[in-house]
């Protein structure tokens, strides 16, 4: 699954400088937060971890989080926000479906999608907390095989994308995707992550 983020444009409401510097600071820590999850997993991760890599002291993050538990939940949520976003973009961006799915391989593949990483752990995880458990319960993963699976068949009926099954191809393809994703790179030193030219020949005629 990709779990990218889609920034939102639109007016937004004026703040005071204070309340700008607090969100500021959130989004720091949170995206701090977001590195040491993909680092270190669930468990392993402790606040003084967090504080650390924002470069923040201990007591300053518990200014703006109560705990690890509140700042995994944002975490989710946005995941699982841009999630949706980024794949009805896909959808419905012009191109052609070479070019949606040369996409979505450059979104998964990127050495920094931490987001993915959370998202992966938490789907993982045997406990997590009560809100996180919420919020995956209302997410349907099987809904971004849905939204492929047009694309796939589109591609096969312009002649670019091999026969077979429409959905179970996109399926085939997410997965590599996804467990390529998965592979730690930092522990093969010779390992790199194949390019999106070269996953698309899982599905591009010959």
């Amino acid at each position: 699954m990709i779990y990218s983020f889609i920034q939102k444009g639109g007016a937004r409401p004026m703040s005071t400088d204070s309340e700008h510097i607090r969100d500021e600071r959130r989004e720091q820590i949170k995206k701090a937060a977001l590195k040491v999850f993909a680092q270190y997993g669930l468990i392993g991760t402790k606040m003084s971890m967090i504080a650390k890599e924002a470069k923040i002291s201990d007591g300053l993050s518990y200014r703006y989080f109560k705990s690890k538990d509140e700042i995994l939940t944002e975490l989710v949520q946005s995941a699982v926000d841009g999630s949706n976003e980024a794949f009805a973009f896909i959808g419905s961006m012009p191109g052609t479906p070479v070019e949606k799915l040369r996409v979505l391989a450059q979104e998964i593949l990127q050495e920094d999608n931490h987001s993915f990483i959370l998202m992966q752990q938490v789907f993982a995880a045997r406990e997590v907390p009560a809100e996180v458990a919420r919020i995956i319960a209302d997410y349907d993963p099987m809904s971004i095989i849905g939204a492929l699976t047009p694309i796939v068949a589109e591609g096969q009926k312009n002649g670019q994308f091999i026969d077979g099954d429409a959905r179970e191809l996109a399926n085939w393809y997410l997965t590599a995707l996804v467990g390529l994703m998965n592979v730690n790179t930092s522990e093969y030193e010779f390992y790199s992550r194949p390019t999106p030219e070269f996953m698309l020949r899982l599905l591009l005629k010959h």
